[in-house]
């Protein structure tokens, strides 16, 4: 089965499962690029992505996964990335929440192409808060790449436009151990539209990277460039 195939099918289960069950939630996304903190995860192809979330009624807690074809180039074999966490949002007021969780970065069936050594799962763990539309989160991933540390500070602002329509900014610092001499920052402006069960997002991303750290190639590319996705939550009547 080849890797749009399995792809494929996980993100189907998932979106069954998720309409099947009432106390689940489900949403499922394709789009042009799985752009990850300003880098393509995808070689700018095209990614389909889905999450299964369950929450403990309104205790707060949830759990749930995540998954996405990716390609990482020729050095690793295997396609699919799979995300399991956990997590707490509360709530401080009327305007002002926070949130705190641990999500687990896995890759089954990833390897070096030559080594055939597995690709490292590691943890993230995350804090923010949020007051109105405005998110501050802090993420600290524990050995990012195998033995190194590192941390990624971002800040989310989505404004609510006429029309369902809706303008969202980010940008976000990589830093840490693991960055030792190439912290970079990524950003992003996204305009997006609720159209019935749907979200359709228009987003221009990029890094502030230049030099031997611009990368041009489709795999890890770090340039701008501008992403489409459209994406729904399931189920519809909940």
């Amino acid at each position: 089965m080849n890797r749009l195939k399995r792809t494929i099918l996980l993100v189907g289960l998932l979106g069954v499962a998720g309409a099947a069950q009432a106390q689940f939630s489900s949403t499922v996304t394709a789009t042009s690029d799985y752009d990850f903190r300003g880098v393509s995860l995808s070689a700018k192809d095209p990614a389909l992505q889905a999450s299964l979330d369950y929450a403990f009624g309104e205790t707060g807690f949830y759990v749930g996964a995540w998954a996405s074809n990716i390609d990482y180039g020729s050095d690793v074999d295997g396609s699919l990335e799979v995300d399991l966490y956990a997590g707490y949002d509360g709530t401080i007021n009327d305007d002002t929440g926070w949130t705190a969780g641990v999500v687990w970065y896995t890759y089954p069936g990833s390897s070096n192409s030559a080594t055939k050594v597995k690709i490292d799962a590691y943890p993230e763990l995350w804090a923010g808060i949020n007051y109105k539309g405005l998110e501050l989160k802090q993420w600290y991933a524990i050995e990012y790449d195998g033995s190194n540390d590192a941390l990624y500070t971002e800040a989310n602002y989505t404004f609510e436009l006429p029309q369902n329509f809706y303008l969202a900014l980010h940008a976000g610092y990589n830093y840490g151990d693991a960055f030792d001499g190439f912290e970079y920052l990524d950003y992003s402006a996204a305009v997006g539209v609720n159209v019935g069960q749907f979200t359709l997002e228009l987003k221009f991303t990029g890094t502030d990277n230049s030099g031997e750290d611009k990368i041009t190639d489709d795999v890890f590319n770090n340039e701008g460039r501008v992403l489409f996705s459209v994406s729904t939550t399931l189920p519809w009547g909940k």
